[in-house]
């Protein structure tokens, strides 16, 4: 997931930092790389919170709400990322980080989403932001019970996301059906 948030950053980041006077030239492609590996530890560290519904919220999206607090956060780590580790001043960073944050999630999301596009998808990159060991798999089951019910996973209406459910759903498309409910597809 990474090599595709550096795709993106660069694909996004003419008007945000190239063509942006107040990023030195010679800083570009450290901004650029910078804010796809700021992206990445942003969405780990809001996944390390425990508290998934932040990051299902931001894969459901059709259009990134600048003003999600997932949104705001992520461009806030960015910002000061850049500050940080590449001495911009802060209104260029957070210039370039207001620039290129939603257009990059609108484009990974949209890119997740794309049934033509198999070279990443939602369950990608919630094993990348969450890792693969089995304490953030029963983190994302976890988020799956939880939230389930308030997706439509809940098929006897019994207030709990269960192996009964999944049962169901099965019959009805399949794990892809299971997750396709759960991210709205």
């Amino acid at each position: 997931m990474l090599e595709q948030l550096a795709q993106l950053a660069q694909q996004f980041g003419t008007d945000a930092v190239i063509k942006n006077d107040s990023i030195p030239n010679e800083k570009n492609e450290a901004v650029l790389k910078e804010t796809s590996n700021s992206i990445f530890s942003s969405l780990q560290k809001i996944a390390s919170k425990g508290d998934l519904s932040q990051i299902v919220g931001l894969l459901q999206g059709k259009d990134i709400d600048k003003n999600n607090p997932s949104v705001q956060e992520i461009t806030t780590e960015v910002s000061n990322s850049l500050t940080q580790k590449l001495g911009l001043s802060s209104e260029a960073a957070t210039g370039a980080a207001k620039g290129m944050i939603p257009q990059v999630l609108n484009a990974l999301i949209e890119k997740a989403n794309d049934p033509k596009d198999n070279s990443l998808n939602i369950s990608d990159i919630l094993n990348s932001i969450t890792g693969n060991g089995s304490a953030e798999q029963a983190g994302i089951m976890e988020a799956i019970d939880t939230y389930g019910v308030h997706f439509g996973l809940d098929q006897n209406a019994d207030g709990k996301v269960d192996l009964e459910d999944a049962i169901e759903l099965t019959k009805k498309g399949g794990i892809a059906g299971m997750f396709g409910k759960l991210f709205g597809k």
